[in-house]
């Protein structure tokens, strides 16, 4: 929760610079404003564990911090502009106390601890709003007639917030000792923050039609299906889900074979199913920033240029991702070379009988078929190339 402007000790009043610390609109919850209901005051009490007793000056002052990084922190965790009302909490102070701790222990510089707080009040903002539209909504209509929605309320989140907190924190120990794993794996330090791994965008097509053509609740079913038949192969086949956007998926793995696994098994499952518009995919490889769980760079406008021209049913790569599945043994050469490689075994075999030595042929897991140089906007001439399973998986 942030303020409009800041009090010193004394009572004056100073103004907040806006233009310094304004909140994009976006990010804001103003769900978070104080309120009057009833049972919204007894809701958050059960959910925060406390009573109101703070101003954010009073927090402020409480948690030895100044107006000004409290205002930045409340901002970053994205919520509502509050004035001065007494809307905040002990939680809330031992929140500031915490992340300016961290900030005077050296553990982290200020602006990491900013970026701390933003990427936890983002995350964690979507994940309750998906909970409560999605999850509590359908479970809090009233079981027998007469009972109210608010009678129900109460009683649920009562029972459900142990166990959705335990299992919030549960899986955030994994991820997060997942994300460890992966850095410090890592060749050198530079690849720590900027890594070279395979990135790639799975993208309905049609889906503009499709939203004039269906129904809203159908289209939202549409898109759940899809995102998680996206997320659910992703994560089986080695990969990660780096984020969604109704219809297209961003996805990354750390080499190129994880990537064409999950690639055409996103296109088969698709394509088995009726329901769904036909999908195409792009892969590039190659140097990846990562900030606040996101991927950036060149290789990432590349998969996403690459998706945008890949036929329908079909999955379109980069030269850098070609030759590493080439370097890696996953790809031939050429299908030429495959072709002379399985005619020789073939040959040698009739020719020395069956007590001839056994030379195994290479078995190649995926095909790669060149298409026509062509402009990308942005990136100059590539050549992509068309990517296909060989024999059974």
């Amino acid at each position: 929760m942030t303020v409009d402007d800041t009090t010193s000790g004394d009572g004056a009043q100073k103004s907040s610079d806006s233009s310094v610390h304004a909140t994009p609109h976006h990010e804001v919850d103003h769900t978070a404003e104080p309120t009057d209901d009833p049972l919204a005051i007894r809701l958050e009490q059960l959910i925060l564990g406390a009573d109101r007793r703070y101003t954010p000056f009073q927090a402020a002052r409480t948690a030895g911090v100044s107006m000004d990084l409290a205002s930045r922190f409340w901002r970053a965790m994205g919520f509502a502009d509050i004035g001065q009302a007494k809307a905040l909490t002990e939680a809330d102070v031992l929140a500031l106390r915490r992340l300016s701790g961290l900030v005077e222990a050296g553990l982290l510089s200020e602006p990491m601890a900013i970026q701390v707080a933003r990427s936890t009040g983002q995350t964690t903002a979507r994940l309750a709003e998906w909970q409560i539209d999605s999850f509590l909504e359908g479970l809090t209509e009233p079981p027998e007639p007469g009972m109210t929605r608010t009678e129900v309320t109460y009683p649920l989140v009562e029972l459900l917030l142990p166990e959705l907190e335990e299992f919030l924190v549960y899986v955030w120990r994994r991820q997060l000792a997942a994300a460890t794993g992966r850095v410090v794996q890592a060749a050198d330090d530079d690849e720590m923050v900027d890594r070279r791994l395979a990135v790639g965008f799975a993208d309905l097509v049609g889906f503009t039609r499709l939203t004039r053509r269906l129904e809203e609740e159908e289209l939202g079913e549409l898109v759940e299906s899809f995102e998680t038949t996206c997320a659910d192969l992703v994560a089986a086949h080695g990969g990660r889900l780096i984020k969604t956007l109704g219809d297209e998926v961003l996805f990354a793995a750390d080499d190129a074979g994880t990537a064409a696994e999950i690639a055409l098994r996103l296109v088969e499952a698709m394509t088995v199913d009726e329901t769904m518009p036909a999908l195409r995919v792009g892969i590039a490889f190659g140097t990846v920033t990562t900030r606040m769980g996101d991927v950036f760079g060149t290789t990432v406008n590349l998969a996403s240029r690459l998706t945008s021209i890949a036929p329908k049913d079909a999955v379109l790569v980069d030269g850098a991702f070609a030759e590493e599945l080439k370097r890696t043994g996953e790809a031939p050469v050429s299908e030429a070379r495959a072709t002379e490689e399985a005619a020789a075994a073939a040959e040698r075999a009739e020719k020395e009988g069956p007590d001839a030595e056994v030379v195994p042929v290479p078995k190649y897991r995926y095909g790669l078929q060149p298409m026509w140089q062509r402009p990308v906007r942005g990136l100059g001439v590539v050549e992509p190339w068309l990517l296909a399973r060989r024999g059974t998986s």
